[in-house]
C-alpha cells in the first residue's frame, strides 16, 4: 500500500470514526471510561430490556392460572438480587474484570473457562440479534402493515449503525442512548406505580384470588402440579436474568475506582430490573391482563392503565412508552458490543482465539471483536429473517451455562478459603444459593427449549468450543519453540551474574562502524536469538547496537493508568537488559521505545528517528517461519516483522529478517 493511499484511507477513517486518541494524554482513560450512571445505561440496557419479554413469557407459561404469578414475581425479583449479589462478590475478587470466562478459568480450570467463554460469546451474538429484531418488531407494530417488508432491512441498518457507533468509542456509543433509556425508565416506573396506587384497595382481593387459584389448581393438578407449573413459569422467564453478568465483564471500561463503580452499577441494575420485573407481573394481575394477538402483554397493560385517561393524553403516553420499549431493545444490543469483544479479547490473550482479537483501534476499542460480533449477528439475523419467535428459543441457555460455572468457581474458592480471615460462610451462602438457582434454571430451560430448537444453540456453542481447542493446539506448537529459545535467557543471565563484579567502562559510539538496530519484543529467547544471529553472521561489521521495542496497548493492558505505566516500566527494564549485556561485551548500545495500539506504526515512527540519527544502520527482526506455511499459519501467527520490513523498505530503510525455523 502506497503512502498516498494509506493517508487517504486514514482521512476517511478519521471522518467516520473520529480522530485517533493520544495515548500520551494523562486524562485519556478518564475521558474514555464510564461512570456508574453511563455504565448502567450501556451495560444495563440488556437486563432492563428483558422486562419487555421475560415477565410475559413467565406469565403466559402459567396456562391461565394467572394468580400463581405472584409467587413467580417474588421468585424472579429475589433471583435477580441473589445473582447480582453473587456477581458483586466476583467483582471484588476480580477487580480487573471478572466475567464468566476469567472466573471459571482461574477458579475451576482453563478448559472449563474456555467453555464458559464460548457460551458467553454465542449468548452475546444472540443478545445483539434478538434485541435488534425485537426492537424492529416493536417499532413496525406502529406502522402500516404494508411496510412490514422493510422490517428486515431496517434491522440490518440498525445493526450496521451500532457497529459504527461502537468503533467510534465506548462513550460515544452510549451517550446517544441516554434519552431513550431515561424515557423507558420514567414511563415504566410511572405506569407501575400508577397501577399500584390506583389498586391499593384491591390487594386484599388479589390475595383472595390467589388462594382461590391455588385451590382450583390443586384440585386439577395436585400439589406437585402446582409446584411444577410455578417452576416452569419461573424458568420460562429466564430471559429476565440475562445481562446481569455484563457489569463483571465490563469492569475494565469503568471509571476508577473500578470496583466501586462496578458495584454501584450492579446495584442500579439489580434494583431497577427487580422492580421492573416484579412490578409488571403484579400489574398483569391487578389489571387481569390477557393475551391479545398481535400485541405484547406490556402493550395490553399500558392500554389498561390509560383506559380512563383523556384519549389524547393516554394515547400519547402509550405511544411514548411502547416506542421507548422498542428503541430500548435496540439499545440492549449495546451490551453485546461492549462485553462480547472483551470476552473474545481475554480468550485471545490466552490463545484460545487469534491474537488479533485483543488489538485496539486508534479510538481504543476492540475493533476486530466489534466487527466479528456484528458480522456474526448479521449472519444470524439474515438466516433467521429477524424472527423473534425463533431467536427467543435459542436465547438464555448459554448465559446460564456461564452463570453455573461462575457460581461453582466462587463456591469452590470460598470453601478453599474457609480457614482464612474473610467471612467465608456468608459469601459461600450467597454463591451457593446462586449456584442452586442457576443450575435449576439451566436444566429446566434446556429440557423445555431443546426440542423447540434449543439444540441449535448447543451445537453452535459446541462448534465454537471445538474451534477454540483447535486454535489452542496450533499455538502450543509455537510456544514449544519459544520455550526452547528461552534457554538463551538463562545463559545470558548466568554470564551477567559472573561479570557483575567486574567494573567496565561504557563504550562510546564508533562512527567508523555500522549500526545494527534490533527489533525486540521483551527480553526473551526470540530477541536474543536475533541478536546472536546478527553477531554470528556479520562478525565485526557492527560495533554499535540499538534495541527498539514497541509495546502494544491491547485490551489486556488498557485497563487504567496503572496498567499503562506497568507496560512502560516492563519495556524499559527489558531494553536495559539488552543494553547492559552488549555494553559488557564491549559494544556501544542504546535503546528506543514507544507504546500504542498499532505496533507497526509505532515501530515505523521510531525507525525514522533512528535512521536519521544513525544513517549507516541496518534494521533486523526475528520471525518464526514454517516449512510449508498454510493459510491458518498466516492468520494465527504474528507476522509483524514481515509487515515492518515492507513498510521500512517502502521508505528506503534496509531491513533484514532473521528466520527462526519452526519445522
Amino acid at each position: 500500500m502506497s503512502n498516498r493511499l494509506r493517508d487517504k484511507i486514514n482521512r476517511i477513517k478519521c471522518f467516520v470514526l473520529g480522530r485517533a486518541c493520544d495515548i500520551k494524554d494523562p486524562r485519556l482513560f478518564h475521558r474514555l471510561s464510564l461512570i456508574a450512571f453511563f455504565a448502567w445505561i450501556g451495560l444495563g440496557a440488556d437486563g432492563l430490556s428483558s422486562s419487555c419479554y421475560g415477565p410475559e413469557e413467565a406469565f403466559l407459561a402459567l396456562q391461565g392460572h394467572i394468580f400463581l404469578g405472584i409467587f413467580v414475581a417474588i421468585g424472579t425479583a429475589l433471583t435477580i438480587l441473589i445473582i447480582a449479589a453473587s456477581y458483586s462478590q466476583i467483582v471484588e475478587l476480580f477487580p480487573g474484570g471478572g466475567g464468566g470466562y476469567l472466573v471459571a478459568s482461574k477458579l475451576l480450570s482453563p478448559q472449563l473457562g474456555m467453555i464458559s467463554g464460548c457460551a458467553l460469546l454465542i449468548d452475546y451474538v444472540l443478545t445483539i440479534t434478538l434485541s435488534i429484531s425485537s426492537g424492529a418488531d416493536a417499532i413496525f407494530s406502529f406502522l402500516p402493515p404494508s411496510w412490514i417488508i422493510y422490517k428486515l432491512p431496517f434491522a440490518v441498518c440498525g445493526l450496521l449503525l451500532l457497529i459504527v457507533l461502537n468503533l467510534k468509542g465506548v462513550k460515544e456509543s452510549v451517550l446517544p442512548l441516554v434519552p431513550i433509556f431515561l424515557t423507558f425508565i420514567i414511563a415504566h416506573v410511572f405506569a407501575i406505580l400508577y397501577g399500584f396506587f390506583t389498586h391499593l384497595m384491591d390487594f386484599g382481593a388479589l390475595a383472595q384470588s390467589t388462594r382461590a387459584d391455588i385451590g382450583q389448581t390443586y384440585s386439577q393438578l395436585g400439589t406437585m402440579g402446582i409446584v411444577l407449573l410455578i417452576m416452569r413459569s419461573y424458568s420460562m422467564g429466564a430471559g429476565t436474568y440475562t445481562g446481569i453478568e455484563a457489569v463483571s465483564n465490563g469492569v475494565p471500561i469503568l471509571r476508577e475506582p473500578q470496583v466501586k463503580t462496578a458495584k454501584k452499577t450492579m446495584f442500579y441494575m439489580a434494583i431497577s430490573l427487580a422492580f421492573m420485573a416484579f412490578g409488571l407481573m403484579v400489574n398483569y394481575l391487578l389489571y387481569r391482563v390477557q393475551h391479545v394477538p398481535g400485541k405484547t402483554l406490556n402493550a395490553v397493560l399500558m392500554g389498561s392503565v390509560t383506559a380512563g385517561w383523556d384519549p389524547h393524553i393516554g394515547g400519547t403516553f402509550v405511544l411514548i412508552t411502547l416506542l421507548s420499549e422498542g428503541i430500548l431493545l435496540f439499545v440492549a444490543a449495546q451490551t453485546g458490543f461492549l462485553d462480547g469483544p472483551r470476552v473474545l479479547a481475554n480468550m485471545s490473550a490466552d490463545r484460545w482465539f487469534p491474537f488479533q482479537f485483543a488489538l485496539l483501534s486508534e479510538r481504543f476499542v476492540i475493533k476486530h471483536g466489534i466487527v466479528l460480533m456484528g458480522l456474526a449477528s448479521l449472519t444470524l439475523m439474515i438466516f433467521s429473517r429477524g424472527s423473534v419467535k425463533f431467536l427467543v428459543v435459542l436465547y438464555s441457555i448459554n448465559v446460564f451455562i456461564t452463570f453455573c460455572l461462575s457460581q461453582a468457581g466462587m463456591v469452590r474458592h470460598w470453601w478453599k478459603s474457609r480457614f482464612g480471615p474473610d467471612p467465608w460462610r456468608r459469601r459461600l451462602a450467597v454463591n451457593g444459593i446462586g449456584l442452586i438457582l442457576t443450575v435449576f434454571i439451566l436444566v429446566m430451560v434446556i429440557v423445555i427449549k431443546f426440542g423447540e430448537g434449543g439444540w441449535i444453540t448447543l451445537i453452535m456453542t459446541g462448534s465454537l468450543v471445538a474451534v477454540a481447542a483447535g486454535v489452542k493446539r496450533y499455538y502450543r506448537r509455537t510456544q514449544k519453540i519459544l520455550k526452547r529459545l528461552d534457554k538463551l535467557v538463562y545463559t545470558v543471565e548466568a554470564y551477567q551474574e559472573k561479570s557483575s563484579d567486574v567494573k567496565q567502562s561504557v563504550p562510546g559510539f564508533d562512527e567508523t562502524s555500522k549500526t545494527a538496530v534490533i527489533l525486540v519484543n521483551g527480553f526473551n529467547g526470540m530477541g536474543l536469538h536475533t541478536l546472536f544471529s546478527v553477531v554470528r553472521l556479520f562478525g565485526d561489521t557492527f560495533k554499535n547496537f540499538v534495541f527498539m521495542e514497541a509495546g502494544i496497548i491491547d485490551a489486556g493492558s488498557f485497563k487504567g493508568t496503572d496498567a499503562i505505566d506497568a507496560l512502560k516500566e516492563k519495556i524499559s527494564v527489558d531494553l536495559s537488559r539488552y543494553e547492559n549485556y552488549m555494553r559488557e561485551q564491549g559494544f556501544f548500545a542504546t535503546t528506543y521505545s514507544a507504546i500504542g495500539p498499532h505496533v507497526i506504526d509505532e515501530i515505523s515512527t521510531m525507525a525514522r528517528k533512528v535512521y536519521e540519527k544513525y544513517p549507516n544502520c541496518i534494521f533486523f527482526g526475528g520471525q518464526i517461519v514454517f516449512d510449508e506455511e498454510s493459510y491458518l499459519d498466516k492468520f494465527l501467527y504474528n507476522h509483524v516483522t514481515f509487515a515492518v520490513q515492507k513498510r521500512l523498505h517502502q521508505e528506503g530503510m534496509p531491513f533484514m529478517v532473521m528466520p527462526i525455523q519452526a519445522g
